[in-house]
């Protein structure tokens, strides 16, 4: 018999999410561990260098460390039941887009509704923290852990933005972005069509780990945006889920000519939302890339981010943290865009052009993130 994969996260890891609902929908035998476990720490940690989820081992034994990276494994091996990719040149650069946007951009919200309402959401915190603490704590040592845990994430939140000063602009913009998406799932099952693309796993991990299951910003999305909420559910199912909207589209994906309000609408709530602090991040990036005199990739060590930058955003001057990683997002749709032919390339631009993100299209650093080792490096 084969053994099953094992996927190392967190049930409420916004990255693991989304791995854990494609080899759900795909039907891929694993099994899950939590990654506060004495064999992730002193077996996978040292190999993947550094602690971090989510990471799935495979039969073999092969690790394959970051969400992403993880998809395309099993979409390279033929594990899609149905493909993640769409096939039209103008769709795909679409999903790209969302794939950096659900990742990326939805940050502030996710991070806020999980911190900041400590009334509705500690007691459930600390239980599902569990799955990332050290095995044998006890109680009182289960509680500082979780205590030391949850003050680096609400730290981390500060780095996305996240601020006193913002929070209502936070709630407005995500009550934007809910409504727009909602009014969107009232015409497909899915973001693009039929079946799910990895414009929704995008998506998915903001949505369902932090916003539809923690308990304060899931009561917002059941009763604000229950389309949404129905969506994290097919999202998230291991069998094929058939009602009348469903076998209407029959597992269709909207054609590069037919493409609707809701959806433009979305794209537009992208530029208006998330382009500014994109374009800033890569301006910042290539200042602070001119500075360097290390000339070896392998010892320009990325983590998870390089500086901090300022940026407008609804009216504001707010100031996140620069990660390299969305680079590595962003280049995949850049170079899918670079590598069509001029009628298809002017497709996309026009689509993009028309709803606010022609710019995007034309940003890169000075130098491409890259991935080695299952670390982000800058490449020669």
């Amino acid at each position: 018999m084969t053994r099953p994969h094992i996927l190392y996260g967190m049930a409420g890891s916004l990255y693991t999410g989304k791995v854990r609902a494609y080899m759900r929908q795909n039907h891929i035998p694993f099994v899950e561990h939590k990654a506060g476990g004495k064999h992730f720490t002193e077996q996978i940690v040292p190999k993947v260098n550094r602690w971090i989820i989510p990471v799935v081992e495979t039969p073999e034994g092969e690790l394959i460390q970051d969400g992403t990276v993880i998809l395309d494994h099993f979409e390279a091996s033929g594990a899609s039941r149905k493909s993640i990719y769409p096939k039209t040149p103008v769709m795909r650069a679409v999903a790209h887009l969302f794939e950096l946007f659900g990742g990326e951009g939805l940050l502030r919200p996710a991070m806020h509704y999980r911190w900041n309402f400590d009334e509705v959401n500690l007691p459930f915190l600390r239980d599902t923290f569990r799955d990332v603490l050290p095995d044998g704590l006890g109680p009182e040592g289960e509680a500082a852990a979780f205590d030391h845990a949850s003050g680096r994430m609400r730290k981390a939140a500060v780095a996305f933005g996240v601020t006193p000063e913002t929070y209502m602009m936070v709630e407005e913009s995500y009550a934007d972005f809910l409504a727009r998406y909602n009014e969107h799932l009232q015409h497909t099952p899915f973001l693009l069509g039929g079946h799910p693309t990895i414009g929704d796993f995008g998506l998915f991990g903001p949505l369902y780990p932090h916003m539809g299951r923690d308990p304060a910003p899931l009561h917002l999305m059941q009763s604000t945006a229950p389309r949404v909420f129905r969506w994290t559910e097919r999202m998230n199912m291991p069998e094929t889920f058939v009602d009348e909207e469903v076998e209407r589209v029959g597992g269709r994906q909207f054609e590069d000519d037919q493409i609707p309000g809701t959806l433009k609408s979305l794209m537009e709530f992208v530029s208006e939302e998330y382009l500014g602090e994109i374009t800033a991040h890569v301006a910042f990036a290539n200042d602070w890339l001119a500075e360097q005199t290390e000339t070896d990739p392998a010892k320009m060590g990325l983590g998870r981010g390089i500086g901090m930058t300022s940026f407008n955003w609804r009216g504001h001057e707010i100031t996140t943290a620069v990660m390299p990683y969305r680079f590595f997002l962003l280049q995949r749709l850049t170079d899918w865009v670079e590598r069509l032919n001029n009628r298809d390339r002017q497709a996309v631009h026009a689509l993009f052009t028309e709803t606010g993100l022609g710019s995007i299209l034309d940003l890169k650093t000075t130098r491409r993130v890259v991935r080695k080792n299952h670390l982000e490096i800058w490449a020669d």
